[in-house]
């Protein structure tokens, strides 16, 4: 059996272990991620769900933020889940006031879009590329964003079918970049974490070509 990509988890906040079980589950070689050199060994990266604002901080902390940035611009397949979402984004509304991105995704996100805590929702959605045929995804948003605005080269996975929240995008995609508002990790559903373990897979299988051909 062919070994799976090596993927990691940022280890710095958020629920890291639910990542971890649903990428080992996908057929990954699931890592955490706190250093820049545990950094250069993965073949793509989990931005977790947690506090945007917090790991913002503990990546310029562990000096994380530029070597990041720079494996992101460089075409590290990422993919970020609520907090995550965040961090991808290009722009943030109601950010805090010395809150920065990692950037890379051309979306304006929302931040806490949904509201505090108590105001957690949850429904079934189809994901493009993910459910095809299959049943929904159970979508669980947690003070989750939704993506405001999405740029000419963002597809769209999946809207709000819904309640006040009707027609927010909560997942989308860019070239290498993933991100989803609600926290797939939590409910034993696999396919998003399949979804972009088989990105990064084809992602490794194009490099190893291109060194062959070199």
């Amino acid at each position: 059996m062919r070994e799976g990509p090596t993927i990691g988890v940022l280890a710095l906040q958020g629920d890291v272990r639910e990542h971890l079980a649903a990428l080992t589950a996908a057929g990954a070689r699931a890592v955490t991620v706190r250093r820049e050199r545990e950094l250069a060994q993965v073949d793509g990266l989990v931005l977790p769900g947690g506090e945007s604002t917090t790991i913002d901080r503990l990546l310029r902390t562990f000096e994380l933020r530029e070597p990041l940035r720079e494996r992101i611009a460089a075409g590290l397949p990422v993919y970020g889940s609520c907090a995550g979402m965040v961090l991808l984004a290009e722009r943030v509304l109601d950010g805090d006031q010395d809150q920065r991105t990692l950037g890379g995704l051309d979306v304006t996100v929302r931040r806490n879009a949904f509201g505090r805590q108590v105001a957690s929702w949850e429904e079934d959605l189809p994901v493009e590329g993910v459910t095809g045929g299959g049943p929904d995804v159970r979508a669980v948003f947690i003070r989750a964003p939704w993506v405001e605005e999405a740029g000419e080269g963002v597809r769209v996975l999946a809207r709000v079918g819904s309640g006040p929240a009707a027609g927010r995008i909560v997942a989308v995609r860019s070239g290498d970049l993933l991100a989803t508002s609600f926290h797939p990790e939590i409910t034993g559903d696999d396919r998003v974490h399949r979804y972009f373990a088989g990105l990064v897979r084809d992602r490794v299988q194009e490099r190893v070509r291109a060194e062959r051909r070199g």
